[in-house]
């Protein structure tokens, strides 16, 4: 791609101030208060891709939020590729946390400082300057699309049956995505695994009201100390997930891939360190990232029950709770699983106390095999201008909307992050590097290149 490093250099102040006008917009997608702002937001991204080179561009209405959707069709004969991305961002609280205002985007030290910095409008806004660049230089290769969601930040619930509504509109050779990260600035890695989810609610019912615990103590079922024992027996002593076929659909990744993996820098004591524990916990004969890439897990995110206020109270509870979820690996069926555990933990239940469990959300786990052309033609990217291999990693996190993509418009995603585990995205003081925004733009239009390369058989 010839001249886009000048093409950066002569316009980066010009890239900073119309990505700011973005995250000045507080689209906030689950407080409903700005709702207002999300429709703001998305209006400003149809004024970006057009501006960019988009033939056409306009804002979509859905069951939710609306979706920007752009295009710049050049032939019908060359591959298309569509660009994913969200402009809601999470919420601010605790706004005392912050150094500067979440909505006033502050450059210091390097990085740019704001709620939406890195996720996503950042990364996002990082495409549409790498199409303006191919554009206006007369270097872009094949079809391009948009496609802007409002809700990823609340499950992507509208986009799923706005792909239904629009699959030949939305049709592509690939997805590309920038909504991961990489494992350093020295290391750049592609995200080519991320897994699954399933989520449940659990009720444990013993006598019909509270008892007292010393008349009671020792003779009625306390659901409190049934539901411990059910949810220490779902892990036997070696960190395996004891449900009944559990593992059958697990995808064993090659020796090959895992080898590639294991070149990740990843210094356990600093691991530890970092988190102020002693030691890491999960399955044996798994490394640690291993255990979060590769492997599925399942565990306890809240368990309550009895009294729980201030003193004390004898009391024997009638009920107890907890929310239970799993983190699924590839060819793991989330339906499926989410069947499973329902029946197993309920069948479970000794006669003493009555279990009910009620599926939750969920979502597949996804894979970008490493032989595909959109991966091959991320990692010459990414060689290309980082001047090293790329290192493929398997997200522990899960983005469901990736495998919807694959389930409903049969299109696979190629998902070239370039955040880091220090942006604090979520979290107050979010923020994302001048480089790895710079980079992004650098590196996205090589892929281009090397993907329409790849698919007319041109690659060198």
């Amino acid at each position: 791609m010839k001249d886009v490093k000048n093409y950066i250099e002569a316009n980066k102040q010009r890239f900073l101030d119309e990505l700011f006008e973005l995250i000045r917009i507080p689209s906030i997608s689950a407080e409903a208060e700005h709702k207002d702002d999300m429709v703001r937001c998305a209006n400003k991204w149809k004024e970006y891709l057009l501006a960019a080179g988009a033939d056409k561009a306009e804002v979509m209405p859905t069951t939710g939020n609306p979706v920007v959707y752009g295009e710049k069709i050049i032939g019908a004969d060359l591959p298309t590729v569509l660009v994913y991305g969200h402009y809601d961002v999470m919420p601010v609280a605790p706004l005392e946390l912050w150094n500067t205002q979440p909505f006033e985007p502050v450059v210091k030290d390097g990085h740019i400082w704001a709620r939406g910095a890195d996720d996503d409008k950042g990364q996002s806004f990082m495409h549409a300057k790498a199409f303006e660049f191919m554009v206006r230089t007369g270097q872009l290769p094949c079809n391009v699309k948009f496609m802007l969601e409002g809700e990823e930040e609340i499950g992507s619930g509208a986009l799923y049956g706005f792909c239904e509504e629009h699959k030949e509109m939305l049709r592509a050779d690939i997805i590309l995505v920038s909504d991961t990260g990489m494992l350093a600035q020295d290391t750049p890695s592609i995200t080519s695994g991320l897994r699954g989810l399933c989520y449940w609610d659990v009720e444990v019912t013993g006598a019909d009201h509270d008892l007292h615990s010393g008349i009671y103590g020792g003779a009625v079922a306390n659901p409190i100390n049934i539901l411990c024992k059910m949810i220490a027996d779902l892990h036997d002593a070696d960190g395996h997930i004891t449900i009944p076929h559990f593992y059958d659909d697990v995808l064993v990744i090659s020796d090959e891939e895992r080898a590639l993996m294991a070149q990740a820098p990843y210094d356990e004591e600093r691991y530890k360190q970092s988190l102020s524990i002693k030691a890491v916990h999960g399955e044996k004969g798994f490394t640690t990232p291993e255990r979060t890439g590769i492997r599925p897990c399942l565990d306890v995110c809240g368990i309550w029950g009895g009294h729980t206020g201030e003193g004390s109270k004898t009391v024997l509870p009638s009920k107890a709770y907890a929310k239970i979820s799993t983190r699924l690996v590839a060819n793991q069926d989330y339906q499926k699983v989410s069947r499973m555990f329902k029946e197993y933990f309920e069948a479970a239940a000794p006669d003493c106390v009555t279990v009910k469990v009620t599926p939750s959300h969920g979502g597949a786990a996804y894979v970008s095999p490493l032989d595909m052309p959109a991966y091959r033609a991320a990692e010459k990217a990414y060689t290309t201008t980082f001047g090293k291999r790329p290192i493929p990693t398997r997200s522990g996190g899960s983005i469901p909307i990736v495998a919807g993509f694959e389930r409903i418009l049969g299109i696979k995603s190629i998902l070239m992050g370039f955040g880091l585990g220090s942006d604090a995205i979520h979290a107050p003081n979010e923020n994302y590097p001048l480089f790895n925004f710079y980079k992004g733009i650098e590196t996205i239009p090589y892929f281009y290149e090397y993907f329409c390369d790849i698919l007319s058989g041109r690659e060198a």
